[in-house]
């Protein structure tokens, strides 16, 4: 049996094990990027437990398709795509209700981030205000936010992979940038200017 690198940030070391059908890669592929696409997934979803599941799917679907993937440099964003796919599949059958974030999940959006210019929008993610924000947007602007602040997408990226032309997602961020901005500000003390990046 291999054993794989916990430090392996890339997960480039499990792609053999996982074209092997090896449940350990499998199991290391889910510890290395579980947390981060339950995150996107929650965010678009709303809901935890259809997070959870579509996460999962995504997982099964990936395992079973691994020779799909043409650029094992881009296992991560490959993934991401798998899971947007699932969650966009949920969005259309699922009736959404209102469901405010758990406190583990802010724990989860809180963590690894490190301080830099945006902390306001940081302090906003971790006591939860700028989550409940999001999930108010409607979905095609909530899927383009977290691709683009929470994945750190690039524009032309979020294009290719919500199958859009790069006009029509800056168009969505904008619109989805100003929807928050917004929310934020009705709900009281957060004064936004024109500098900031969300």
């Amino acid at each position: 049996m291999h054993h794989y690198s916990r430090g392996e940030e890339s997960g480039l070391d499990i792609i053999p094990g996982l074209k092997r059908k090896d449940e350990e890669a499998l199991r290391m592929l889910m510890q290395l990027y579980g947390d981060d696409l339950l995150r996107t997934a929650y965010l678009l979803l709303r809901d935890r437990h259809e997070a959870e599941e579509a996460v999962q799917d995504s997982f099964i679907m990936a395992y079973e398709r691994i020779v799909q993937l043409k650029d094992d440099t881009k296992l991560k964003s490959w993934l991401i795509r798998i899971v947007v796919n699932r969650c966009r599949m949920k969005q259309r059958t699922w009736s959404f209700r209102n469901l405010f974030p758990s406190a583990q999940m802010e724990k989860w959006l809180a963590e690894d981030q490190e301080p830099g210019p945006e902390e306001q929008l940081m302090q906003e993610l971790k006591n939860g205000r700028l989550t409940t924000a999001i999930h108010h947007l409607s979905y095609i602007y909530r899927e383009v936010i977290t691709l683009h602040y929470f994945q750190e997408f690039s524009v032309n990226e979020i294009a290719e992979h919500l199958d859009l032309n790069s006009n029509t997602v800056k168009a969505r961020l904008a619109r989805g940038r100003n929807a928050l901005r917004q929310a934020l500000e009705k709900e009281g003390d957060v004064e936004w200017n024109k500098n900031s990046h969300i």
